[in-house]
């Protein structure tokens, strides 16, 4: 969903300090409907806030990545994120907000939540497609950022920055 945000300008606005496009959801949802109109089949929607654009009833699964902040701090850190939207980001992993968002628009019998830590990308769809085949179950609320910090006794060096 970003790429088509950025591609083809479905945006309100641009947010200086966390220098990222805002998009404009209203035209956003229309613009998704068309593209899935013109599918055969069934569609991978990818984006953060994709849940809060595709109407519950069109939706199958959503699949939650979730990654320890450690190394999703070192991953975004690497892609040039700073500041206010680097620790945003690791707050809203570290609180479930995505997890959170897709279960209240969705259903959390729709919600799989999927710990990406330290996997790769083919470890990561094979996990996703077991799902979709019926091999493994689908479930959410298995990840405890918070838990796992307090255990690490690294806690702190995230709530400092929230």
């Amino acid at each position: 969903m970003g790429d088509l945000v950025k591609r083809e300008r479905i945006t309100s606005g641009y947010d200086e300090e966390r220098q990222t496009f805002i998009a404009d959801t209203a035209k956003l949802e229309k613009r998704l409907q068309q593209s899935i109109k013109q599918q055969d089949g069934n569609v991978v929607v990818d984006g953060h806030y994709a849940t809060s654009v595709i109407p519950k009833t069109q939706v199958t699964k959503v699949f939650v990545l979730r990654c320890h902040p450690e190394k999703l701090e070192q991953q975004m850190e690497t892609r040039g994120f700073k500041g206010t939207k680097l620790w945003e980001n690791l707050a809203a992993e570290i609180l479930d907000v995505c997890l959170y968002d897709a279960i209240m628009n969705v259903g959390i019998e729709k919600v799989c939540e999927v710990d990406i830590t330290n996997k790769t990308v083919d470890e990561t769809v094979s996990k996703i497609l077991s799902v979709l085949d019926g091999k493994k179950n689908c479930m959410a609320g298995t990840v405890d950022w918070i838990g796992e910090l307090e255990r690490e006794n690294s806690l702190d060096l995230y709530l400092k920055h929230l």
